[in-house]
């Protein structure tokens, strides 16, 4: 198996419809990875001299408040299905919250971890390359 294989095209044991009635947190899991690993590589582009300065600027774009604003940008181009994962993401019953942000950005922030993580569960390649690629233009 290639790295391409693992990364989307693996072998996956659930369907789509298993996957869309996963617990939405777990989701946001998956999701949370997904979107960190692609802010990285992105700004490997711009910033590839230090990790520090990785680590800082990821962490101006990978943080509850940005993820709030990336989500309000892509509600309007979402399907319902895709608007049905966000909403069930938001209202979840989180016990924790990010230290300096209020519980509504990390609510959102968690609606758009799980939506990242519904499209790259269902190997929903292109779509999930469209909202990644939307969300990175702010």
């Amino acid at each position: 198996m290639d790295f391409n294989e693992f990364m989307m095209n693996g072998e996956n044991f659930r369907s789509v419809q298993d996957i869309k009635f996963l617990n939405p947190l777990v989701m946001a899991f998956v999701g949370d990875s997904v979107y960190s690993l692609f802010v990285k590589t992105k700004r490997l582009d711009i910033f590839s001299a230090k990790v520090d300065k990785l680590t800082k600027e990821t962490a101006t774009v990978v943080n509850a408040h940005a993820q709030q604003q990336a989500l309000f940008k892509v509600m309007p181009i979402l399907t319902e299905d895709e608007q049905d994962i966000v909403r069930r993401a938001r209202n979840a019953s989180i016990h924790t919250k990010a230290k300096n942000y209020s519980i509504e950005e990390y609510r959102h922030a968690t609606a758009l971890e799980a939506l990242i993580g519904y499209l790259y569960l269902t190997k929903n390649q292109e779509r999930l390359i469209e909202i990644l690629n939307l969300i990175s233009e702010i």
